[in-house]
């Protein structure tokens, strides 16, 4: 397209011939510029999000205290059946005891059977209370 054309005029022979047509704001002129920062707001308010984080927390503290109940009541359980079976286990312990004590005994007898004075299965300890054995019986001819 010529710049006759778009100018309407017809026969120009020059640019310096083309009437002057300078650029300018439109109607109204032009919109503002916008150079301030202006982030959108794109989600909660911190108050609802400390509210948020405070209900988890709260009810994680309160699912740790309901499992801390449950553990308790197991621990419980566990220490009422270990007390229940502690005489059982004692009156073997005892029964063990006494069928190593005799063994010994007699063993000590065969040794010492030509020590005279020596009394078989007597405490070494010079007192009327009764001692327990340094070592467990047993162990020690095994």
């Amino acid at each position: 397209m010529t710049e006759a054309s778009i100018r309407a005029k017809k026969g120009m022979s020059s640019v310096k011939d083309m009437p002057l047509l300078q650029d300018g704001p439109p109607p109204g002129g032009f919109p503002g510029v916008r150079y301030a920062r202006r982030i959108p707001n794109t989600g909660p308010h911190g108050y609802t999000v400390f509210a948020i984080a405070v209900a988890a927390v709260s009810y994680g503290f309160y699912q740790v205290g309901q499992g801390n109940k449950v553990r308790a009541a197991y621990k419980q359980e566990k220490l009422d059946a270990r007390l229940a079976v502690v005489p059982f286990l004692q009156a073997e312990e005892d029964a063990r005891f006494v069928r190593a004590k005799q063994r010994l005994d007699a063993q000590e007898a065969e040794i010492m059977k030509n020590v005279p004075g020596w009394e078989a299965g007597s405490s070494v300890y010079h007192t009327k209370r009764w001692m327990p054995p340094p070592k467990p019986l047993g162990i020690m001819n095994q």
